[in-house]
This record gives structure tokens, sequence and C-alpha cells, in this order.
């Protein structure tokens, strides 16, 4: 990897050849102007990731909805000396969670889908279990006590042919604690939302996040993370070896056990228009966005700071930020939306356990809210 070597030193000494060759920002000249500072500010946290072993970095911020800044650096491909451009597509991880929750708000504000009904009346398949109900809303709110990844699951590189075949894997297994008692973590639960959403929606679920989300709300370079075809604009995967402290290209995967939970690819941009729809009624109606971001609640009463799908937490102001993050194989991304200033910021890289966090979207967020 001694390319990506020369790409940091390239960076750190301020040379253009490390940025990738396309447009730094959608938005018009004279508005990239009010946010000069903030811009320079915004590349030195993306510099900053790449010092930190990131081979390739891309961001976007938007302001009322409009694309204020948007810039790729480093390399989608060290070996091949390929760059990262804005169109880049990586895989996001956990981002699909809350990209699903905009299927899934839709379906319930057309009355298509009871959130607090069991499960079962969407899955019928799935087992009931001893311990109490499982309601799609409990799975949303991480509520359910359906388990996360275990052993070697987050490496799996094998097809399943439906999103209902994917429910094998952990479908049987015991809860981590009866439905409605604890607060515990699941990618597999978006596994059994999906399955919720097919029956709900009678259509297949990726042709309905296609039709119902992406598509209108302008996600152009958002699509399924298939293994088994050519997806143009693809990055290539690197994780850190924790002993040599080298990239290497990651072993292939197949997400097709987790599409709702993890399994997309997309663009700093695409995420940001995402959180953009989020800040207003429109794409989602008044009540439904209440819905989304209202954090829900164990039995006992304690807040869990998760609607459906978002972290909800203070902004130090008395105001709410609403976030999520991601981490895959090849892949770290962070997503934040500040809904008071209407500032919109995502980040992600192409490696493993990256150094992008969600306080570098927090960051970009306050750059330009104060411009």
């Amino acid at each position: 990897m001694k390319r990506l070597s020369l790409t940091l030193a390239l960076l750190l000494a301020g040379s253009p050849l490390a940025f990738a060759q396309d447009a730094p920002a959608a938005a018009p000249v004279e508005r990239q102007r009010d946010y000069a500072a903030a811009i320079r500010g915004a590349r030195e946290i993306a510099l900053g990731l790449l010092a930190a072993s990131a081979p390739g970095v891309s961001a976007a911020v938007a302001v009322d909805g409009e694309i204020v800044w948007s810039e790729a650096f480093g390399f989608a491909d060290v070996e091949r000396g390929i760059p990262v451009l804005t169109t880049t597509r990586f895989r996001v991880g956990s981002i699909a969670k809350p990209y699903t929750a905009a299927g899934l708000a839709l379906l319930v504000e057309e009355g298509r889908l009871d959130l607090d009904a069991p499960v079962q009346t969407y899955v019928e398949s799935f087992p009931v279990k001893e311990e109490g109900a499982i309601t799609t809303r409990l799975v949303a709110g991480h509520l359910s006590g359906i388990r996360h990844y275990k052993g070697f699951e987050f490496a799996l590189n094998r097809p399943f042919d439906s999103v209902t075949d994917g429910l094998k894997i952990f479908q049987d297994d015991d809860l981590v604690a009866p439905p409605g008692e604890k607060y515990s973590y699941s990618t597999y639960g978006w596994t059994l939302i999906a399955a919720a959403m097919e029956t709900a929606s009678g259509e297949e679920f990726l042709a309905f996040m296609d039709d119902r989300v992406f598509r209108p709300l302008g996600m152009h370079c958002t699509t399924a993370d298939r293994a088994d075809v050519v997806i143009p604009g693809r990055t290539t995967y690197y994780s850190l070896s924790r002993k040599s402290g080298e990239l290497a290209v990651c072993p292939p995967v197949n997400n097709s056990y987790k599409w709702a939970g993890g399994g997309f690819l997309s663009t700093a941009e695409d995420m940001v228009r995402f959180g953009s729809a989020h800040l207003e009624p429109g794409f989602l109606k008044p009540d439904t966005l209440e819905l989304v971001f209202t954090p829900q609640t164990t039995k006992a009463g304690e807040e869990t700071n998760v609607g459906l799908a978002w972290f909800v937490a203070g902004d130090g102001a008395g105001g709410r930020r609403y976030s999520h993050t991601g981490g895959s194989m090849g892949g770290t991304t962070a997503l934040a939306v500040h809904p008071d200033t209407r500032v919109v910021a995502a980040l992600t890289t192409n490696r493993s356990r990256g150094p992008v966090a969600l306080e570098h979207a927090v960051a970009l967020i306050k750059l330009f809210e104060g411009e």
C-alpha cells in the first residue's frame, strides 16, 4: 500500500493532487462564497481522517435542504489509483436502518402497517416467543429482544434468496430479554421489519425502497449492495491490520441477509438529501415525523433515546439532534441532522472501523450553522 502513503504525504503537504478531480460542491458559486470559512474547516476535518489511514473520504453538508458543500478525497481503489468522487458508492452499514425507517413510516401513515400489532400479523413464519409479543414498534426501537450478530456472522459470504430466508439465521434463537424490557441493539431485527414491510406493501423490499424512498428523494446513487452484479462506482473495501497497521482489501461478503439493517451502498450527498427530507413535513407528514423522532421507553419507563431507528440526543443548547452511524465490512459512516439550524452533515470512508465518527458530522454542523 505504498501508494496510500504517498497520498497522505501529498495531503499533508496541501497538494491539489490529493483531491478527487470532481466538482467540490453542488451549490451555486455565489452560495459557496458564503461558506468559505466553513468549507476550509470542513476540508481540515476530511484531511485529518485521511491522515488517520482512511483510504478515501467523501463528505457533504446541506443547509435548508440545499447541498452547500460536497467533496471527495483520497482513493476509491488505492492500488489502481482510482480517486474517490462525490458519486462513489460506499458501504454505509447501519445508515440502512433510518433509510428503512422512512419506508416503514410511509406504510404506517398510509394505514398499511400497524406498529403495535404482533409481527406475526405480517410475518406468519416468525415464531411466537413465550417471553411476550414482539411488535414492529419494539423492533424499530431495539426493544424486541432479538439478538445482534454472533460469531462470524458479520462476515457472511453466502447468498440468501429472499428477506424471509434471512430470518432463518436468528428466528429460532432465544431473546436476549423479554420484549420491551431492555434496549438491545439488533441489526437482525431490521430483517424482520423488511419482511413485515413486504407483506404490508405487497412489494419486494428492495423494489419498495427504490420506488418509495430513494427515487422520490433524488438518491440516485443509493442501491442494494449486491454481490452478484457489477455496480458502477462502487468503492473497494479496506481494513486496517491491528498488528501491522497496514491496509488490506477486505474479504468478500454477501449482505443479502440484512438489506434493511446494513445492506445499502450510498454517498454522502444522498445521505444529506435523505436527512434534509426529515427537516420538515413533506416527504413525511407532521405526525409521522414526530413518530420517527420520539424516543421510545422500556416497560419500566426508561427512555432509550431511539425513535424509529434514529438516535435522538440533546444538542447542548436546548434543542435536539438526530443521528445514526454505520459500520460495515470496508466502510464507516456518520449522518447527523440538526433541525433547529436546518443543517445536515454526512461523512463516509471505505475502511472497516475507520476514523469517521459521529463527532465529525457534528463538527461539520457546527461549522456551517454559524455561517
